[in-house]
This record gives C-alpha cells, sequence and structure tokens, in this order.
C-alpha cells in the first residue's frame, strides 16, 4: 500500500468515554488510526490536536467499547427465512454489536468443519460486523456422541455447545468436557434439568397455575447446575453458563467458583428486565427458554451482576417466524429477537441506579471478549477500533416493524425506550450511522 492509499485518521471528539477495563466514565477524544485504537486523550482536547484526522463531533453523547454478544442464532443454514448473516449483521450493527458469538443450533447443526466452514464464508461475505462461531459439542446436538472439537477449534469454533439440548448423559458430558480440557476449549451449557423442564413453558407459582400454563420449578435450573458443576470438578475443563435465572441457582455457582473451577455465567436481557406477569394475555413473544422469571428472582441477577458473580449479558437472539409465534401459548416456539434491543433495555438498570456504564460494559464487551480470548472489549491504545457511539437518555417508542432482523418477535414492541445507538465502527469503519 502507497502513502496516498492509507486510511486517514477519524478523531472521535467530545465524547463521553466509557472503559469498562478500567472503569473510567469521562469527558475525552479518540483516535482511529489503520482500524485500531491510537490515541486516547481524557478531558479537552489540545488547541490544534491531529490536524491530519477526519474529525466526528460525538456532541456528549456515550463512547465505548462495541458489544461482544454471546450466543446469537442465525438461521444459515437451514432457516435463513428467519434470520440471515446479512439481516443478523445489519440488526447487530444498528444495536451496537460488534462482534456477534453464534450459537450451533442450525439445521444442519455446526457440528463438522465443513459446516462451520460454510457459516463462516456467508457471514464473511455479507455481515458488517464480526463472527465469532460456536460449534455443536456433540453430533447433531443430540447428546451421544462428542464432536471433532480438536479439528473445529482449528476451523475457527470459540467455544462449543448444544444449545438448549441439555446433555442428558453424564457420560458423554465428562468425556467431552475432558477432551475439550485437553485441547483447552471452552464448554457452554444450558443448565435445566430435561425431564423436569419438558412441556414447561412457564414457571411454576400462583401465575401459571391461575392461566393454566405448563411449568416448571426454578429448581429445575439448580439440579442442572448441580450436575455440570460436579462434571467441571471432575475435568476440570473450561466452562460457561449460557443463563442463570434464579435465586436457587446462585449458591451452586458461588460454591464452584470458591473451589478454583474455571466457571463463568451469563443472563439474557430478558431474564434481567421482565418478569413471569410480562406473559399476561398469553403474549408469545414473550416466551424464552429458560421461561420468564418471578421478579424476587429478576432482582436478585440484577444484584448478583453488581456483585460481579454473572459476568455476561446476552441477548440470546432467537429469531422466530410469524407462524411459529402466532400460536397458542404452549405450542408457540420459544426465543425473541434481541440484537438491537440489548442495548436500550440493559440501559433500564444504568437509569435504574443498580449498575453503572463501565460495569455495564463489563458484561457486554470486556467479558465476554476475555473468556473466548477476542481482541477487544476496553478503550486502550492498540485495541480494535470496535465502537458504539450512543445517547442513553434518548427516548422513543418502540416499532417492532423498523427492526433489520428478518423476524420481529421482540417483546419490546410499543415499549418506551431510553437509550438510543448512533454509530457503530467496526475496525475502525463505520457500519452504521443514525
Amino acid at each position: 500500500m502507497t502513502q496516498t492509499d492509507t486510511p486517514r485518521p477519524t478523531l472521535l471528539q467530545n465524547a463521553r468515554l466509557i472503559d469498562p477495563g478500567s472503569g473510567h466514565d469521562g469527558p475525552g477524544a479518540l483516535l482511529i488510526r489503520d482500524g485500531a485504537i491510537a490515541e486516547l486523550i481524557s478531558g479537552p482536547l489540545p488547541e490544534g490536536a491531529f490536524p491530519d484526522a477526519g474529525r466526528i463531533d460525538c456532541g456528549g453523547a456515550c463512547l465505548a467499547p462495541g458489544i461482544v454478544d454471546f450466543g446469537v442464532k442465525v438461521g444459515e443454514p437451514g432457516e435463513r427465512h428467519k434470520e440471515s448473516f446479512r439481516s443478523a449483521g445489519l440488526a447487530a450493527a444498528a444495536g451496537g454489536v460488534t462482534t456477534m458469538v453464534t450459537r450451533a443450533d442450525t439445521a444442519p447443526a455446526i457440528d463438522t468443519p465443513e459446516v462451520l466452514s460454510f457459516a463462516l464464508s456467508r457471514a464473511q461475505e455479507v455481515s458488517p460486523v464480526r463472527i465469532a462461531p460456536m460449534a455443536a459439542l456433540t453430533k447433531g446436538r443430540e447428546g451421544r456422541e462428542m464432536t471433532e472439537i480438536g479439528f473445529l477449534s482449528d476451523a475457527g469454533a470459540v467455544a462449543f455447545s448444544d444449545g438448549d439440548h441439555v446433555v442428558t448423559d453424564s457420560k458423554v458430558l465428562s468425556r467431552a468436557l475432558t477432551y475439550a480440557k485437553s485441547l483447552g476449549a471452552l464448554v457452554m451449557g444450558h443448565v435445566q434439568d430435561p425431564v423436569l423442564s419438558r412441556g414447561a413453558a412457564a414457571t411454576s407459582g400462583k401465575f401459571s397455575s391461575l392461566y393454566g400454563i405448563p411449568a416448571v420449578s426454578p429448581m429445575a435450573e439448580r439440579m442442572g447446575l448441580e450436575r455440570d458443576m460436579a462434571i467441571v470438578e471432575m475435568t476440570r475443563a473450561a466452562y460457561h453458563v449460557d443463563q442463570i435465572t434464579t435465586r436457587a441457582a446462585l449458591p451452586a455457582l458461588l460454591r464452584a467458583r470458591e473451589a478454583g473451577l474455571d466457571v463463568t455465567a451469563g443472563i439474557s436481557i430478558h431474564h434481567l428486565t421482565l418478569n413471569e406477569f410480562d406473559i399476561a394475555g398469553y403474549r408469545t413473544f414473550f416466551k424464552v427458554k429458560p421461561p420468564l422469571r418471578a421478579e424476587e428472582d429478576r432482582l436478585a441477577m440484577v444484584e448478583a451482576l453488581a456483585a460481579g458473580q454473572i459476568d455476561v449479558i446476552c441477548s440470546m437472539h432467537t429469531p422466530q417466524d410469524e407462524e411459529s409465534k402466532r400460536l397458542p401459548f404452549e405450542a408457540a416456539a420459544s426465543g425473541a429477537v434481541g440484537l438491537e434491543t440489548l442495548l436500550p433495555a440493559a440501559l433500564r438498570l444504568y437509569h435504574g441506579g443498580q449498575i453503572g456504564l463501565p460495569q455495564l460494559f463489563a458484561a457486554l464487551s470486556l467479558n465476554p471478549a476475555r473468556r473466548l480470548g477476542l481482541e477487544g472489549g476496553r478503550l486502550v491504545s492498540g485495541a480494535p477500533a470496535d465502537l458504539v457511539l450512543f445517547d442513553p437518555d434518548a427516548p422513543y417508542v418502540l416499532d417492532r416493524t423498523t427492526l433489520q432482523s428478518k423476524s420481529k418477535n421482540t417483546p419490546f414492541d410499543g415499549e418506551r425506550m431510553q437509550g438510543r445507538v448512533l454509530g457503530t465502527w467496526v475496525g475502525g469503519r463505520r457500519v452504521y450511522a443514525r
């Protein structure tokens, strides 16, 4: 590349810098050069600084590391009518997500290097944001025979999970975790007792009984977690819990950490901001897996997040078409889209005074990046210029028809939201501008 071909540096000035690594939250500017963060300036910008740079006035809006969304469902291969890499990538960019950590629960499952290579190739062709794919832990996600974890890692898999298909055979799971440990691979698990959870569409209690909806006790989560933590203790593998949603499960998680096990945990934004009463009227857009919990559990999860006991907030983006959702509650498909609503919904915790912005972005960006060994998640010199610019106070009413996702199954349709993404950069290139 000649000197004349070198991209011009970009200076983002008059910003409120949010760095989850240092905990910094204050005014400043950021210089992008060659796709990376070149320099950070706290406070007023010196007069005449960076005369060769193009300038963007952020107007006092927040500038933070781009979101690393852990557990995004994309419908390629097999269900492209629900979500494609292109539509998911556009939704991610509009939501400030710069890396989608994609799930393996496709049709067919991403359980061979060939299927993984296809997905990566498609994503790189059409997605404006980065893709970090997970692969299945067992073949066909059937829980009988583990996949070729080594070959899949070489092909680009960043973690291994069967999604909401729980590996019920403890011997198969222990062998897979032992093999993953030997290769330094991360395993993500869905901690629900599958027998108790079978057929459940709500959390057990007075409300589900009143509505006559098949329900499951929160203890199903604790039982699933206790089993998995015992196997992790036996194998010493690296393990990430996809979602902790109940107070009853927290003690098992904390005991595992106190014992020195390499265990982290996440939670979906829906379980942090919604509760079981939201399914009133049999509204199927609120049907997710695991089901929405009691308000006491939701508040306990917010407290656990603020205390650092829960590491990651994710969208658990699960697109479903209208035909899958416009059914009786018990028969309707589970899941909600969340790429574009993850940040504004998470800002409810900030506006409620329950968590500060640096800590919020630790769960959205820094912790998932660290857990997966990805670059980014911090505002430091040399880090990739994967950034989100947002106004945390901008109010609006969400209209699901305006979402970039092919599927529009959001529980926040018609809700008053506060916080809008103004711009997203991936590798220094602006991929979204409002």
